[in-house]
């Protein structure tokens, strides 16, 4: 009985958390121009998608700043990684993951007022390079949380042993430490590609006058009133998302084979 609770409570949870995202999907084929009743399958809103230069233009400048924001707070993230894990110190270690942890917490109202302050003062224009910046910020506390795990679950005598083999620091680096971490490089950079396409409250606050996202384009249209396009872009970007989960799925398991052959190889 407890089984067929707790799984009749994930369907409702499932349930209530696509139900919305089915709802736009599926109006976005709706050939009426509202929401209240679906009047016929088209293709029409996609065209219309398709045929808006300035929205595609937004979505290229979304894509743009979400793989480079990934790709730069990849990188960073998983060198803090690799310092904060070789400090000795405790009290250092500590410290340096509760800062870590500081974007974390932190509203995402109160972090874009910072950085539109921080921006203002620094006399750095508002645009491409405001929101690329905030971006890479508050990303790079996400990637030290997926890669950090990885690290402290490395065995000690295993550095040792390619050290005994006269391995290089380099070399120790590049064909010891980062093999063995890459699923939480992977996942670090994975989650924060999905946070820069997902953000608004942080891009409003540092976006520019002819510079804008997704998230800040859907809403200045939504208050204007109900467009169908939205459903359509909505729709290509949850097949975007959905690209994205079975690309990393397929590098999880790539990777995990790969072990299991070296383990067999091993033995």
């Amino acid at each position: 009985m407890s089984k067929r609770l707790s799984n009749a409570f994930l369907i409702l949870v499932f349930i209530i958390l696509y139900a919305p995202i089915v709802f736009l999907i599926v109006y976005s084929f709706s050939a009426g121009d509202t929401m209240t009743a679906f009047h016929g399958f088209t293709w029409q809103h996609y065209r219309d998608l398709f045929n808006d230069s300035r929205m595609l233009a937004i979505v290229a400048n979304t894509l743009l700043v979400a793989l480079l924001s990934a790709l730069i707070a990849t990188l960073v993230g998983t060198l803090g990684s690799l310092g904060i894990n070789r400090t000795t110190s405790r009290v250092t270690k500590e410290s340096l993951l509760a800062l870590n942890n500081v974007l974390m917490v932190s509203p995402d109202v109160i972090i874009g007022a910072s950085f539109l302050i921080f921006f203002t003062m620094l006399k750095i224009p508002l645009g491409f390079v405001s929101v690329l910046l905030s971006h890479i910020a508050f990303e790079i506390p996400i990637v030290v949380l997926m890669v950090l795990p990885r690290l402290r679950e490395m065995s000690s005598s295993m550095l040792d042993a390619a050290q005994d083999l006269g391995a290089t620091t380099r070399q120790l680096l590049s064909h010891v430490i980062i093999p063995f971490i890459s699923p939480g490089i992977f996942a670090g950079f994975f989650m924060a590609l999905t946070y820069s396409l997902d953000d608004f409250a942080v891009t409003f606050f540092v976006t520019g006058n002819g510079f804008s996202t997704m998230s800040v384009e859907i809403y200045s249209r939504a208050r204007q009133g109900i467009n169908l396009e939205i459903n359509a872009l909505s729709g290509v970007m949850f097949l975007f998302s959905l690209l994205l989960v079975a690309g990393y799925y397929w590098i999880e398991q790539a990777s995990s084979r790969r072990k299991q052959r070296k383990r067999r190889m091993a033995s």
